[in-house]
């Protein structure tokens, strides 16, 4: 009888032996790269700060994914990333915004697919509101709210630096814009385009925005991303199939994001095979499964360095914190993504100083 356990000890101990070597040599395995090329998403260089990117265009400077918006976060960094959200009107228009419905942003209500872009500019609609809304529709009852700045100030298009040559489009009110009119305004810059609407809408917007980055050949600049699996798993076939350049940029849904956090984790990332460019992450994540609750650390040096090593970039969001900020530079990110353009700008100039 002892020697059988023996034997079987003896045995489980090769298997396990075995197990080890095989993991260390994956580990060590060089990995993939699942972006071709050099990748405009990642910062300038090992010692250079992070991308800044101004989330909606600094939606709280300014009201969310307007033109004037972008125009504010110009004048703090002429090389400012710009994050956005799409949806498309009933005429087949992409404007910007981040919810699906005009409610919580606008002076009017109803779904974005049900309004046309004529029309929106036809009776001036505001984009310059903050409402109570309740499921993205506009709480019965309550009063439009306009947008208002930190320390509680009415802001108006004219409120905006402008380049030289550039005038606003209208003295008051904060018309609707078009990805096109952003892409025109700002033909340099990087942009984070966000598909907001899902099922079929969500691929129409998809593949109208596809149309504008072959139109004005905008594939090394703007990187498509959105939170639906189906438009995610779009952007790779597309890919695979040859359907979009070798440069188009994508950002991977929230699995996709999860199952390279875990991988890199256990060193297993050299089997992460998706075809991305950037990962869009927030500094941590909460997990609640009944009375197990558990907090995932995402802002860390060790995953921005597996990122790297598959020629990937790591932007955080949404970052308004002078000290987070400061550590996610420490972290060596490649981008942070604030609603307060100025004030990242200000933590950066304050670092180059020392």
């Amino acid at each position: 009888m002892k020697i059988k356990t023996k034997k079987r000890l003896t045995k489980l101990g090769v298997i396990l032996a075995a197990l080890v070597i095989l993991w260390g040599a994956i580990a060590l395995a060089p990995r993939p790269q699942n972006y071709a090329g050099s990748n405009p998403m990642r910062k300038d260089g090992a010692d250079s700060l992070p991308i800044l990117i101004a989330h909606g265009g600094g939606n709280k400077e300014f009201p969310d994914n307007t033109l004037e918006a972008f125009y504010n976060a110009y004048s703090v960094d002429p090389r400012v990333m710009m994050e956005t959200d799409v949806s498309i009107t009933s005429d087949g228009v992409v404007i910007l915004s981040h919810d699906t419905r005009l409610d919580r942003k606008t002076n009017v209500t109803g779904n974005i697919a049900d309004w046309s872009y004529a029309d929106l500019i036809a009776q001036r609609v505001d984009f310059g509101y903050t409402n109570e809304t309740k499921s993205q529709k506009l709480v019965e009852g309550s009063a439009l709210v306009k947008f208002t700045t930190e320390d509680g100030r009415h802001v108006t298009p004219l409120d905006v630096t402008y380049p030289e040559g550039v005038s606003p489009r209208d003295e008051e009110v904060f018309l609707a814009t078009t990805l096109e009119e952003l892409m025109l305004a700002f033909p340099e810059n990087r942009i984070n385009v966000e598909i907001k609407q899902e099922g079929e809408l969500g691929m129409k917007a998809m593949r109208e925005v596809l149309r504008l980055l072959e139109v004005h050949d905008a594939w090394d600049r703007v990187v498509l991303a959105s939170f639906h699996n189906d438009i995610y798993a779009e952007y790779q076939r597309l890919q695979k199939a040859g359907e979009v350049p070798e440069n188009f940029l994508c950002s991977p849904a929230l699995g996709s994001a999860a199952t390279f956090f875990v991988m890199q984790l256990l060193e297993l990332d050299v089997f992460y095979g998706d075809q991305t460019c950037v990962l869009q992450l927030p500094t941590d994540y909460d997990i609640s499964a009944g009375p197990l609750e558990l907090t995932f650390q995402l802002a860390t040096e060790r995953l921005v360095n597996a990122a790297h090593n598959h020629n990937m970039a790591v932007h955080y969001w949404t970052i308004n914190d002078p000290d987070e900020m400061r550590m996610l530079v420490g972290i060596g990110a490649d981008g942070i993504m604030t609603d307060y353009p100025h004030r990242l700008q200000q933590v950066y100039d304050s670092m180059a100083a020392r």
